[in-house]
């Protein structure tokens, strides 16, 4: 992907009605964006037709698709039954998101449910295997990105992601700085954010930081519990003008989903912000 785009994680505010993907597709193209993630979060709910119809609209408006899974998927769930759910979902997302000609499929992983990390990790490595052996027999183009999460409780810490990424074929991560930034309770200057990149680097290789999946936003957040809610970047402490220019200077190409409650309106500063640095 050439150069680091900028768009909405979900339909713009500003989207005429009735505002669905198809609108909100060409809006983000009106304000000069370059890409959104579908937001999946709350169940996929989208036909087979209706998928083939936002990919024409995206092809017709030049924006780039990624997607996100429903939160309702925990793939540490105890109960079997769970745990197949969940693997359905993602399955469906997958799915949906390939017929819309999305590149990637965003989602959090697991929950610690206070099982020892170490133990979950390998539950992760094996079950995220075969999902990937599965999208593959049913020519789902698609990349699974388990997301950076921003909270101790669940899985999905920046060691855990590079490690499980660099031992499961057609894994990438999905790399929320926020939540970064919230689950250490620092990493918040442009020499950390230069770190991070170079990791991302040295584990993964130079192809990831051609083909990132970004989310930021602002964050509230504590110590102890991490992440709280998302904010607009200009009411948050992130330095995200030392991530942007961290970003630059890498020379890092991708998506940078904003998820900010402003939507379009700090993915515009963003993008802007981006230009200058």
């Amino acid at each position: 992907m050439a150069g680091l785009l900028f768009g909405t994680g979900g339909i713009p505010l500003s989207t005429a009605k009735p505002k669905n993907l198809l609108n909100g597709i060409r809006r983000i193209a009106e304000l000069g964006l370059g890409c959104t993630e579908m937001e999946f979060v709350y169940g996929v709910r989208m036909t087979e037709a209706d998928a083939a119809q936002v990919a024409t609209s995206a092809q017709k408006y030049h924006v780039k698709l990624t997607a996100h899974a429903p939160y309702y998927i925990n793939l540490n769930a105890h109960e079997n039954d769970k745990l197949v759910a969940s693997q359905e979902r993602l399955l469906q997302t997958a799915h949906i998101a390939s017929l819309c000609g999305a590149s990637s499929v965003a989602f959090h992983a697991a929950f610690y449910l206070l099982d020892p990390p170490e133990e979950v990790y390998p539950r992760m490595k094996k079950i995220l295997t075969g999902l990937l052996t599965e999208i593959k027999r049913r020519h789902y183009f698609i990349t699974l990105r388990p997301e950076l999460m921003g909270k101790p409780s669940q899985f999905g810490s920046l060691e855990e992601l590079l490690n499980l990424c660099s031992e499961v074929e057609g894994l990438a991560p999905c790399i929320d700085f926020a939540h970064l930034h919230a689950r250490a309770g620092k990493v918040n200057s442009y020499y950390e954010f230069v770190s991070v990149l170079k990791q991302i680097e040295k584990k993964l290789g130079r192809l990831a930081l051609d083909n990132m999946h970004i989310h930021l936003s602002g964050i509230k957040y504590n110590p102890k519990a991490g992440e709280l809610s998302h904010l607009n970047v200009r009411e948050s402490d992130l330095k995200y003008t030392d991530l942007l220019m961290a970003l630059k200077e890498q020379g890092a190409q991708g998506m940078v989903i904003c998820e900010s409650p402003n939507l379009e309106e700090d993915a515009l500063h963003l993008q802007e912000t981006f230009n200058k640095v």
